[in-house]
């Protein structure tokens, strides 16, 4: 129950309508705690045979109390039910707002379909321990209050045996309420389980149909969907337990009114209004009672799915930043790149030895100079890059951006004037116009470096041309396609620093030969980075380096690298006779196809 009280801060904004509600459910509580004082009244006036007048009267009184208590009802669960929904709006809101605020590594450690389940079953525990629960709570509190002191008025001595057997009920609440703290919670981690294994599914259904997998998956989530139905079933058996366990204390304490009770009425000890009124306070008490094992049971769930939404609100990126943080001068010709005996590895497992994948890597690309970085696959290219927006931060060495350190720089700030087009273009579901702006001030810049990047064609076959929806992921586009997109989208945003990571691997020669020819043009003015495994890409760097094994094997110019001999020239070598034997595949094909067209 711990976890709820970081939604204290959620009530405040709210806290004159939680007043009003709570108010209201007091007030509903004691109009219906006086009905069966009336009917007491009534009961009595025909024994003793008052006017008849005197009953209607209290009748009409009792009508009247209905229709109050009614609409106060109504009104406290339009109030704290919609206070409810707000609270939820605003975790929901908070929720994304700190996820678009944590950095890769964090990421890196929770599935998306971890995430998504806490973003949705957990908010929902979370909206019904924070609405309903307080609401039925402040009810059962303030209609067993009114009840108890009625019943006393009553009878002292029937009321404390009625209550007798309700010394178990705290007993009950903690050992049933610690238990499904446990339960639900099991149940909220299976279910993020599996809605991680549903999402990497639809993910990746081109992936499970090519290799012919639907049944083993299919068999594996029917697995985890049969454990999830157990670990509901084992919370639902101690549900199935709980209100029963409720309605058998206070069944003892109405076999207990009914056998005493009913020997005082005829001793004539209390009058049978007084025994009537007395029964139904006893339902009123009871009641609340029994739904408070349902209240507790909100309120579990509710803590328990609190504690998961926290450990998203308690995480804080790991990127360090200097506080004041600096600023970049505006830039004019790019901005220059200093990698300082730089050393990197991802995050390793407990007791596990960090895997290098940067080491010692020192270099400087000066403002406006286009850098080139190859090597093999695994050889560190990526992550060399993703250390320049600082989706990382090397955990040796330092990287300067025009001179100042990067870690001294906002992330925010620094990505702002970087162009980033990964090994993997994620084009989101909305017009290919909207994909091209993405990220720029104004909509139409997209349209220079649409063509630079070759999509003038592209656009035009569409039906709705730029305006065209876009499936998810962009489905809809081929790989070499969705990778011009990517391209142009970062080229629109006319940053200082372009960084392209194996930008054009989907794209044939022909192609990759006019965006490169553009291309030169596009960043003429940039610092770019080009990471890539295609020496066409980077000849015409300014500097070119290779790496190997997370270390530079080799560095210069393209004609000082072929003079070496060595890794630059070999991996030049490999790649000119791959495209020698493709010339003479395609040059044989086309000779059978036209002797098969003379025959």
């Amino acid at each position: 129950m711990v976890a709820l009280r970081s939604l204290v801060k959620y009530f405040r904004p709210y806290r004159i309508t939680l007043v009003i509600g709570l108010t209201l459910v007091v007030a509903s509580s004691a109009l219906a705690s006086f009905q069966p004082w009336l009917l007491r009244a009534a009961l009595d006036g025909l024994r003793d045979a008052v006017p008849r007048r005197q009953i209607w009267t209290i009748a009409a009184a009792m009508v009247g109390l209905a229709i109050a208590g009614g609409a106060l009802r109504y009104f406290m669960r339009e109030l704290l039910n919609g206070l409810s929904r707000r609270i939820e709006y605003d975790l929901r809101n908070d929720l994304f707002l700190h996820l678009t605020a944590l950095d890769a590594p964090w990421f890196a450690r929770m599935r998306t379909g971890e995430i998504m389940a806490r973003l949705t079953n957990d908010l929902a525990a979370v909206r019904m321990a924070a609405g309903p629960a307080i609401m039925y709570l402040t009810n059962t509190i303030a209609g067993g209050l009114f009840a108890l002191v009625f019943m006393i008025s009553i009878s002292g001595r029937l009321t404390a045996l009625a209550l007798a057997p309700m010394v178990l009920l705290p007993i009950a609440m903690v050992r049933f309420g610690s238990a499904i703290h446990d339960r639900f919670e099991a149940v909220q981690e299976h279910f993020g389980e599996m809605t991680t294994r549903a999402q990497e599914n639809l993910a990746g259904a081109r992936i499970v149909r090519a290799y012919r997998q639907e049944h083993p998956e299919t068999d594996r989530f029917g697995a985890m969907n049969e454990e999830y139905l157990a670990r509901n079933m084992r919370l639902v058996k101690l549900w199935g337990l709980l209100n029963p366990t409720f309605g058998l204390l206070a069944g003892s304490a109405t076999v207990i009114v009914l056998g005493v009770g009913g020997s005082l009425v005829v001793r004539g000890v209390i009058t049978v209004g007084s025994f009537v009124a007395f029964t139904f306070y006893l339902a009123m008490l009871t009641w609340p009672l029994i739904s408070l094992g349902w209240v507790t049971n909100l309120f579990q769930r509710g803590a328990a799915s609190m504690a998961r939404l926290n450990e998203i609100l308690n995480a804080r990126p790991t990127l360090a930043t200097a506080s004041p943080s600096r600023t970049l001068p505006p830039a004019t010709d790019g901005r220059s790149i200093e990698f300082r005996h730089v050393g990197f590895h991802y995050p390793a497992g407990q007791g596990e030895e960090p895997r290098w994948v940067l080491r010692d890597v020192s270099f400087r690309v000066e403002a406006g100079a286009t850098l080139a970085v190859v090597g093999a696959t695994g050889s560190g290219k990526s992550a060399l890059l993703d250390l320049i927006p600082r989706f990382h931060d090397p955990q040796e060495g330092e990287i300067l951006i025009d001179g100042e350190p990067a870690s001294a720089i906002e992330p925010g700030d620094l990505r702002r004037e970087i162009g980033y087009v990964p090994q993997e273009s994620l084009l989101f579901s909305d017009t290919m116009a909207a994909n091209l702006a993405y990220g720029t001030v104004d909509p139409e810049s997209w349209r220079g470096a649409a063509s630079a990047a070759q999509l003038d064609e592209t656009i035009a076959a569409f039906p709705g041309g730029a305006d065209t929806v876009l499936g998810e992921r962009g489905i809809n586009l081929s790989g070499g396609q969705k990778q011009r997109v990517a391209l142009a989208r970062a080229l629109a945003r006319r940053p200082a620093i372009v960084l392209l990571d194996d930008a054009l691997s989907a794209v044939d020669t022909q192609t990759e030969a006019a965006i490169l020819g553009a291309l030169r043009g596009e960043v003429s003015g940039r610092t770019a980075v080009i990471a890539s495994h295609r020496v066409s890409a980077v000849r015409d760097a300014t500097w070119i380096i290779v790496l190997d094994q997370g270390r530079i094997a080799e560095q210069g110019r393209h004609q000082e690298l072929i003079s070496l001999g060595g890794r630059y020239w070999a991996l030049l070598r490999r790649q000119q006779l791959v495209e020698a034997i493709e010339n003479d595949a395609e040059a044989l094909a086309s000779g059978d196809q036209a002797r098969t067209i003379g025959a």
